[in-house]
């Protein structure tokens, strides 16, 4: 196992090189100049030009290359284009908000999600199971943005449940005060499309031979679902919360913007409307890098849930 990790770990290395290579030719080649930017649209050309002196722009582009990655590998992003704050600092802060978030979603989703998945499947062509199909259907149909502005209209202003706007630093004040009304809404969205896709998992498995062989064992039908039915489907179900932790990542970007979150969500949406590169530049880089370590960490969950597992 160690020695799986590290050389994991060792073959992340050139995929990261080649992202921050990547990101670093499309900013420098594609992108605006962030000489004129930083300037703004009153600035002279002989201002522009005092600039890109400054900043290095006019140095030959592999010079520019070396200090892109020193800056990369000491973890310096540089300033703000827009606030001239430490990028650095801007994630540090931001960032907690961000988890205080993304994670009551995404253990609620996933546990709300399992168990109902579960019962549908275990009730294959009941009523129940006719019904959450349909639900999950008209759910999915729906775009998030409803679930926003009908959830606030209706617990934030109509029934006065929830605050709509609001953050505070204390995180049992945000979690208790301020996390729960976007945290049931985003719920309320992931659960349709994760319930409809463990379901398929636990129908698979249920058709298996192995199950048959369970229960003319005398086996209980708990011991049946929860010992070998659950035990299987968690490697497609890790496989799919691996996929779906990024994306519930860029998610909460919405929701911040809307709840007005000073999470990391914000600022990128700030950042990319003011054409902020060196935070638009940071963020692409650690979501790289966030990728990369899920992908792991999913590898080394498949080993722990089913020994069988081989892992190279």
């Amino acid at each position: 196992m160690a020695a799986y990790i590290v050389r994991r770990l060792w073959q992340i290395v050139p995929t990261l090189l080649g992202v921050v290579l990547l990101v670093f030719v499309l900013f420098k080649f594609f992108g605006g100049d962030p000489a004129e930017i930083l300037g703004g649209l009153n600035a002279t050309p002989e201002q522009v030009q005092a600039i890109r002196d400054q900043m290095g722009l006019n140095q030959a582009w592999y010079v520019q290359l070396a200090i892109y990655l020193k800056g990369v590998v000491t973890l310096d992003w540089g300033r703000s284009f827009a606030t001239n704050e430490s990028v650095g600092h801007i994630f540090a802060t931001r960032l907690p908000a961000t988890l205080t978030v993304m994670l009551p979603i995404l253990i609620l989703d996933t546990l709300l999600a399992l168990p109902l998945a579960m019962w549908v499947a275990y009730r294959r062509g009941s009523l129940g199971d006719r019904a959450i199909m349909v639900i999950s259907t008209v759910a999915l149909s729906i775009s998030f943005l409803v679930y926003i502005i009908v959830g606030q209209y209706l617990f934030g202003f109509q029934l006065g449940w929830f605050p709509v706007q609001g953050w505070s630093d204390s995180v049992l004040t945000n979690l208790a005060v301020y996390v729960p009304l976007p945290v049931l809404l985003a719920v309320l969205v992931g659960i349709a499309p994760q319930t409809r896709l463990y379901r398929t998992f636990f129908l698979d498995e249920l058709g298996h031979d192995y199950v048959r062989t369970a229960r003319a064992k005398g086996m209980t039908e708990r011991t049946v679902l929860f010992r070998h039915v659950l035990r299987n489907a968690l490697i497609p179900i890790l496989t799919n919360v691996g996929l779906a932790l990024p994306g519930i990542f860029v998610g909460s970007f919405l929701i911040e913007v809307f709840f007005s979150i000073p999470g990391l969500g914000r600022e990128v949406i700030l950042a990319v409307n003011r054409s902020d590169y060196p935070v638009i530049q940071a963020l692409t880089v650690y979501l790289a890098m966030l990728t990369m370590l899920i992908n792991l960490t999913v590898d080394i969950l498949y080993k722990l849930v089913d020994p069988r597992v081989v892992l190279k």
